[in-house]
């Protein structure tokens, strides 16, 4: 990826056509620490984290020391947002990743990261909608003893996520908070009843030894558990909406990154103690998803379970809009900075709220969903194969991409600070990018080499490159398109990554004598 040489720095050009209009502009002060936060840590889905994520990799990869991966994956991610924060202080606009590297990289890797953005996040969206309409429909037969076809609770969601995007985003805020403390409590809960009531070995830390982390599987497993982080490094998307970006979006990341590594890794913790550190990996591969909800029937009831059962559900339609009203502020900024049609860079009503953006991927949820239902029942398959498929392929693509952007932000970081002649000023950050974005290359890799133990498909199969494939596609292709922006729109080119910048700059000097 080449770098341009107007990439640090730049202000719109004489005679760039820049933004009119305050529908131009995402609203500010709408969030505030508390709102941001919960906004953000939303998206990481802490119930199906725990009731999904955990178990799949204790029983898949056999790693005992899943607890000590996400310490590991924590302080990975800390190293990375320890640049990416400082960066935040000095770019604040609705497209945060490819923004960021459009700065240091230039306009034309900003593209390529634009619609690399844009892939990874609604596919991680999108594959949420999967495993949702899969479990509503199980709560409908178990609960009401009604058939529901995964597919119709999926759409009813996607249409009801669409017009909370609509929604002013502090409203949103209140939505997702309300659903997140319940989650974070339930799961709590579960952690102090495991501690309080321990398997055979009682209360081990075994599963924090690193001679838990040998093996084949190791590589693969922190795949699985970085994903569980994602959400974190939203909170630039919001920063035009807040009243002190420099100082609430560093504040969210940090608190972010360190409250999801401690929680997620005493909740893994809390599985091992629950069935023992020596039998978890048997007792995951024999329960599977079902295991914490195993756990916790024995240990508190099968109404708690129950209670368990509904918030896992709601838990994901929290992940949902989170994942919605990022993809919506993506597709505003590219809109506005002319990677999308014009009509995506503007607000909506006296919400303020990305509209066009937010039908946009209400309408590729629609699609997907409805092309997978179109597979679904088939009298010679597995009815519940394109359900999976879209949960495992859509999160796991997504996840990919998300991984590449951090890697690709990183190498931003260091050549947007050493092109500023800041190197010596910013020299420990420029080294904990440095280490953050090679460890995440190398998570990149892992993920590219085990896709198809990730997906579940044989390591014969085509998918198993044509997945991940995605990714590679889309950066190249907005590479393409910004290559071909900066010969034939050259105003456009420059444009890219400067967000509200270039309309406020336009008005400090309409405002000069």
């Amino acid at each position: 990826m080449t770098t341009d040489s107007s990439s640090t720095n730049r202000a719109p050009a004489e005679g760039i056509s820049t933004f009119k209009g305050q529908d131009r502009a995402l609203r500010a002060d709408r969030l505030g620490t508390g709102g941001l936060l919960l906004s953000v840590l939303a998206a990481t889905a802490p119930l199906m984290v725990v009731a999904g994520v955990m178990p799949t990799t204790f029983a898949v990869m056999g790693i005992v020391g899943q607890p000590l991966l996400f310490v590991v994956l924590g302080t990975v991610l800390v190293l990375f947002s320890l640049g990416y924060a400082e960066m935040s202080r000095h770019v604040h606009n609705a497209g945060a990743f490819y923004a960021y590297i459009s700065r240091g990289l230039g306009g034309t890797a900003g593209a390529g990261a634009a619609l690399l953005a844009l892939v990874a996040y609604n596919s991680l969206q999108v594959g949420i909608y999967g495993i949702f309409g899969f479990e509503v429909s199980g709560l409908f037969a178990t609960y009401a003893d009604l058939e529901v076809a995964w597919w119709i609770p999926a759409l009813a969601a996607a249409l009801a996520v669409g017009v909370l995007g609509w929604l002013k985003i502090d409203v949103n805020a209140k939505v997702l908070g309300v659903l997140l403390v319940i989650e974070v409590l339930l799961v709590v809960v579960f952690d102090i009843a495991a501690v309080a009531d321990p398997g055979k070995e009682g209360l081990s830390l075994h599963a924090f030894n690193p001679d838990t982390l040998t093996g084949a599987g190791v590589g693969t497993a922190l795949c699985f558990c970085i994903a569980a982080f994602l959400g974190f490094e939203q909170a630039p998307v919001y920063a035009e909406e807040t009243s002190r970006p420099h100082v609430l979006v560093p504040r969210v990341m940090f608190l972010a990154v360190a409250g999801v590594a401690v929680f997620f890794a005493v909740s893994s913790w809390a599985l091992t103690v629950a069935t023992g550190p020596a039998t978890i990996v048997a007792t995951s591969q024999e329960q599977s998803a079902g295991l914490l909800f195993f756990l916790t029937e024995d240990r508190l009831g099968p109404t708690f379970t129950d209670v368990l059962h509904v918030l896992f559900v709601t838990g994901m339609f929290a992940a949902m809009l989170s994942f919605h009203n990022v993809v919506a502020r993506y597709a505003f900024a590219m809109g506005r900075e002319g990677l999308l049609p014009a009509a995506f860079g503007r607000t909506t009503g006296s919400s303020g709220a990305p509209g066009t953006g937010s039908l946009l991927q209400t309408g590729i949820a629609v699609v997907l969903v409805l092309i997978f239902a179109l597979t679904d029942d088939k009298p010679s398959g597995d009815p519940t194969a394109p359900v999976l498929h879209l949960f495992t392929w859509g999160g796991n693509i997504g996840a990919l991409g998300v991984i590449v952007l951090m890697a690709i932000a990183s190498l931003s970081v260091v050549v947007f600070f050493v092109r500023r002649g800041a190197a010596g000023a910013q020299a420990w950050r420029l080294v904990t990018s440095a280490v953050a974005g090679i460890a995440l290359v190398v998570i990149a890799v892992y993920t590219v080499k085990d896709f198809d133990v990730l997906v579940g498909t044989g390591p014969d199969s085509a998918l198993r490159w044509i997945l991940p494939g995605v990714i590679g596609l889309a950066l190249v292709t907005g590479l393409v398109q910004g290559a071909i922006l900066r010969t034939r729109a050259p105003e456009t080119h420059a444009r890219i990554g400067l967000g509200n910048e270039a309309f406020q700059l336009e008005k400090e000097a309409e405002r000069t004598p």
